[in-house]
């Protein structure tokens, strides 16, 4: 691996900035989250169009998930074994590769519901490799001091991306169709695993010796028997499994708030300008303080506004509900991230990476699918209002299972080997049912 030298001590973020493995990390990382909007974008209306079913929009999600699912043992282990910028890189130009077919299926005219399933498959599968090796390579970048920020910095980087990448698509598939959308994601994949290639991280020994079960299982055993680690992936998991809105969107758009291809472009967008703003904030002034406390205050406006959402008929009423849901969500996605991170020995950071990023695959793709089937069983306002309000329900009580993750202070004093750290999870074993 070559060499680099670690950032200077100042944690600014300007000093971050003129890092280049952490804007080169950075640049990747927006472009690929921008391709993925533009993706998603043409992915959800070209379904709806095809199927006209809420049930097929929830499917998508599935398809996404399963991969994920059942690779989840072997991608914290590749990442933990490999080298992670590769592993990046090789992934998105897969993903890539997969736009690509689906522009000449689309342009071909030969695109069918199952076609897109089948390739949305494979992007799965590619994404659920380069997720955890993404975290982990974060921490290879920047000092531990600096995590925190460079974690917030990073999430407002790609809402920027998230904010551009939804109207984007919206604006070429209106333009030109589905094949102009896919085209320009393939070719945003293709420049951000280039750019993965020629990150320069610091020099880490990966995990030797045979692949065993016991490395596999690793990460779900090291986040089980951590009660903070173990709270904070599952309250995401729960919370935005029951409140996630973002498969009903194209039937928001079209049949709710009548809008066209350029409204679903703005309802993908508006979470994003929340999310922004807030990680914005979190980038320039840390959390600091009653950091666990913070977050379960985040997924409560998460699903607060989830429920606002779900009962509006004004198109921007619903864009400015779905800025707060982004706002609330970025304060739990910077903690826990750094949480995992920090409580992590680098070792083995792959392997919980992974582990995070099934939970955020059951919490999104999986949700997706829960969000349409209760769509096509009772409609979608009473699913997404309903959602709202299980996931307030979830918050409230997962501070009182997990007593540890709630009373967390600073982020920074996390460490797996502090004796504040075993303390915590010392009383949360305890506390734990």
């Amino acid at each position: 691996m070559l060499p680099c030298a670690m950032p200077d001590p100042s944690p600014g973020v300007a000093s971050l900035l003129r890092q280049t493995p952490f804007a080169l990390f950075l640049a990747s990382r927006v472009i690929s989250a921008m391709a993925v909007q533009v993706q998603v974008v043409a992915v959800g209306w070209q379904v709806y169009d095809l199927t006209d079913s809420a049930l097929a929009l929830g499917l998508v999600g599935l398809v996404q998930f399963l991969p994920v699912l059942l690779l989840t043992p072997f991608t914290g282990e590749v990442a933990d074994r490999f080298d992670r910028r590769l592993v990046v890189g090789i992934c998105r130009m897969l993903t890539g590769l997969a736009a690509l077919a689906l522009t000449f299926a689309s342009h071909g005219g030969w695109v069918t519901s199952t076609t897109i399933f089948a390739f949305v498959a494979v992007i799965g599968a590619t994404r659920g490799f380069e997720m955890p090796a993404q975290q982990a390579l974060l921490a290879g970048v920047v000092r531990n001091t600096d995590l925190a920020r460079a974690t917030a910095f990073s999430s407002s980087a790609s809402q920027v991306a998230t904010i551009a990448g939804p109207a984007a698509g919206g604006f070429l598939y209106a333009l030109g169709g589905p094949e102009i959308a896919y085209g320009t994601a393939a070719a945003g994949f293709l420049v951000a695993a280039l750019m993965a290639f020629a990150i320069q991280a610091a020099p880490r020994q990966g995990i030797r010796g045979r692949v065993t079960i016991e490395n596999l299982l690793s990460g779900l055993v090291f986040v089980r028997t951590r009660p903070i680690l173990l709270g904070a992936v599952s309250l995401d998991m729960v919370a935005v499994l029951l409140g996630g809105a973002a498969a009903l969107l194209p039937i928001y758009a079209r049949d709710i708030l009548q809008t066209g291809p350029w409204g679903l472009g703005i309802l993908r967008a508006a979470p994003a300008v929340g999310a922004l703003g807030m990680s914005l904030l979190l980038a320039w002034v840390p959390l600091g303080g009653n950091a666990g406390r913070k977050m379960f205050a985040g997924v409560i406006l998460f699903g607060v506004a989830t429920v606002v959402f779900g009962f509006s008929t004004n198109l921007w009423l619903s864009a400015t509900a779905l800025a707060f849901i982004g706002m609330g969500d970025v304060v739990s996605v910077v903690v826990r991230q750094t949480l995992v991170q920090l409580a992590t020995p680098d070792e083995m950071r792959g392997r919980v990476a992974a582990v995070n990023s099934l939970f955020i695959g059951a919490s999104n793709q999986l949700g997706e699918f829960e969000s349409g089937v209760a769509a096509a069983l009772i409609g979608p306002v009473a699913a997404v209002v309903l959602g709202g309000i299980g996931t307030v329900a979830v918050a409230l009580l997962w501070m009182r299972i997990f007593p540890a993750l709630r009373d967390i202070d600073r982020l920074e004093d996390i460490s797996p080997d502090s004796e504040a750290s075993r303390r915590r999870s010392a009383a949360g074993n305890a506390a734990m049912p």
